[in-house]
């Protein structure tokens, strides 16, 4: 049975999807980081892409992309917080201490995403742009709709409480609570017949009607599944192994040697039954901000 061709809109989205190719991994970086969370960050990535997209329809001509991209994931991001998080997402208060300092912080660089959820928005995306992605003080003062001596203020307040939160303890952080053993059991037979490369047993592990998400790329539900594992059955690089990711159950998807995680599955179960797949498989650039932890 061959394949229908792609449609006009599909010729076009593929078409937009290279365009913003290369901006992907720093709007990932950037939001993420406004979030607080890189599987979080994602979705809003995918949610800004499909914003632009839309609104691509609706323009002449195309806006200068990167500072478009950036606007709209912003935005994104603050509508996310609100809905979840509500705090630090009003407007920061005047501060007069400034730094001429145009460097970036390598301490900031370096603060994990959780640390950034501290800061209020406008000292979250400053240190954001400016530490970890370089932008100009010039840019990022356009992209906050402020002025520079006003990002000058920002990176110094927000400089200091991510220093401020390095030098605490880190044993005040919570643990993270024991897999359930019910859960556990089945994803780690889940993962065992994965790397037998077993897929009836892997498919007799899915509900009928089981969604899947291949991020990015494709989705598919039911039979339309089983499409998925044919294209495992010809990858004999990869070793899959059970662990977590920001506290949530996931697989990790290693090859190399030695062996370096090159992306991430996460699984939902409904009963004794897998019911959702979602495959970071094409968005590779997810696993650089994401610390796996074999369980």
């Amino acid at each position: 049975m061959t394949e229908a061709p792609p449609t006009e809109l599909a010729v076009a989205r593929e078409k937009f999807l290279a365009l913003v190719d290369s901006v992907r991994p720093d709007l990932h970086r950037y939001v993420s980081r406004l979030v607080g969370s890189a599987i979080d960050g994602e979705d809003i990535v995918q949610d800004t892409l499909a914003k632009a997209f839309y609104a691509m329809s609706q323009q002449p001509e195309l806006p200068p992309l990167r500072p478009w991209l950036f606007k709209i994931a912003r935005n994104a991001s603050i509508d996310f917080l609100r809905r979840y998080e509500r705090k630090n997402v009003g407007p920061l208060p005047e501060d007069d201490e400034v730094s001429d300092d145009e460097t970036r912080d390598p301490e900031a660089m370096r603060a994990a995403l959780a640390s950034f959820a501290a800061l209020p928005v406008q000292q979250r995306s400053a240190v954001i742009l400016k530490d970890v992605l370089d932008e100009s003080l010039d840019d990022i003062a356009k992209h906050l709709d402020t002025s520079v001596e006003a990002v000058k203020a920002l990176l110094v307040r927000g400089r200091g409480k991510l220093k401020a939160q390095a030098e605490a303890s880190e044993s005040d952080a919570p643990a993270t609570a024991p897999m359930d053993p019910t859960q556990r059991a089945l994803l780690s037979r889940y993962v065992e017949l994965f790397n037998q490369r077993d897929w009836p047993a892997v498919q007799s592990m899915l509900i009928q009607e089981c969604r899947l998400d291949l991020v990015s790329k494709s989705q598919r539900q039911g039979k339309a599944v089983g499409m998925y594992f044919g294209n495992y059955a010809k990858d004999t690089s990869a070793s899959f192994q059970l662990g977590r990711v920001e506290g949530r159950p996931a697989i990790g998807v290693f090859r190399g040697e030695p062996l370096e995680l090159d992306y991430v599955v996460l699984v939902e179960l409904e009963g004794d039954r897998v019911a959702f797949i979602r495959d970071y498989r094409y968005v590779p650039y997810l696993a650089r901000e994401l610390a796996f932890v074999a369980d």
